[in-house]
């Protein structure tokens, strides 16, 4: 007998809750707009950033990881984030993990590398429109003023006591991303769309 746990078809963690999402979208009048961006490719990547790997690795990916603090390098379809000193977060189009790990990889040659695919580890909201921040404001620690968190930044915080991390994007829309762990993106989105209840 097949083991169908191995082919059945991918399963967003938010595919149950997409109509409350779309209708709160349609009635926000364009106030807030909230919508999951699913299985988004998503790799770790720990290394010397002042060694020989970190020069390899953009140039393989076509982008620098970003060295200062809490901020955000994008180029074409990919993403990367600034975790901390050695660690960055990729982001890039679904599907495309194991092809980025491979160019991670081969780029370090030798030199200390981790990079491990945690794609399945969260999910993705995008939250954007006029009252975006204002939402956030609602149940995220940080100071969300534009000159404080604007669009190129990131952060690792909490947003109504569930720890994500937190994009100022910096592409047209703009908005906000929320990356959340799979296990809380149900939760959370409650939360957002129970705070959101002023502007629908």
């Amino acid at each position: 007998m097949a083991d169908t746990a191995l082919t059945a078809p991918l399963r967003s963690p938010l595919a149950d809750v997409a109509d409350r999402l779309a209708a709160a979208t349609r009635t926000s009048g364009g106030a807030v707009r909230l919508a999951e961006l699913p299985f988004l490719a998503q790799v770790n990547i720990r290394l010397d950033a002042k060694g020989s790997a970190a020069d390899a690795v953009g140039l393989a990916l076509g982008l620098q990881l970003p060295l200062e603090p809490n901020t955000v390098v994008r180029a074409g379809e990919l993403t990367a984030l600034w975790l901390g000193p050695d660690e960055w977060l990729l982001v890039g189009p679904p599907g495309a993990e194991g092809d980025l790990e491979s160019r991670i990889r081969e780029a370090a040659g030798d030199e200390p590398v981790s990079v491990i695919d945690v794609s399945a580890q969260r999910t993705t909201l995008l939250l954007s429109g006029s009252h975006a921040r204002d939402l956030l404001a609602h149940g995220c620690p940080l100071d969300l003023h534009p000159r404080a968190f604007g669009p190129g930044q990131c952060a690792q915080t909490t947003l109504g006591r569930t720890q994500v991390v937190l994009v100022a994007r910096d592409e047209p829309g703009g908005g906000f991303w929320v990356l959340v762990r799979s296990s809380f993106a149900g939760y959370l989105t409650d939360w957002l769309l129970d705070a959101a209840g002023e502007y629908l």
